[in-house]
């Protein structure tokens, strides 16, 4: 959920948003890179989505339990959970230009 939105300059903003559960708990910054933001900034992002890379994972318990949930959301994968070794992973779209990685280790 969304703990803090702060207007700054040039109309951007200083947004974060924490785990509904736990929301004196760890603050994710959501940091813009669309206007005349850093360039070589958005070109690293477009690189690394175009080879398909994730930009950042998250642990979860159960891949295939929150990759159904995900889906009934809405969201879009570009790999279905996968298994290789001790992970299970499932990469999807954040619809900002980022490949998010899910995975679980058993």
């Amino acid at each position: 959920v969304k703990k803090r939105d702060i207007p700054l300059e040039n109309g951007d903003r200083w947004l974060t948003v924490v785990a509904k559960e736990e929301q004196d708990g760890p603050e994710l910054l959501l940091e813009p890179l669309s206007g005349n933001h850093f360039e070589p900034a958005k070109t690293y992002q477009k690189a690394v989505f175009d080879a398909g890379l994730p930009y950042t994972q998250f642990s979860v318990e159960n891949v295939h339990e929150e990759y159904e949930r995900l889906i009934n959301l809405g969201v879009e994968f570009s790999v279905e959970p996968t298994k290789i070794g001790t992970t299970i992973f499932a990469v999807f779209n954040d619809t900002c230009g980022n490949n998010i990685q899910i995975v679980e280790i058993e």
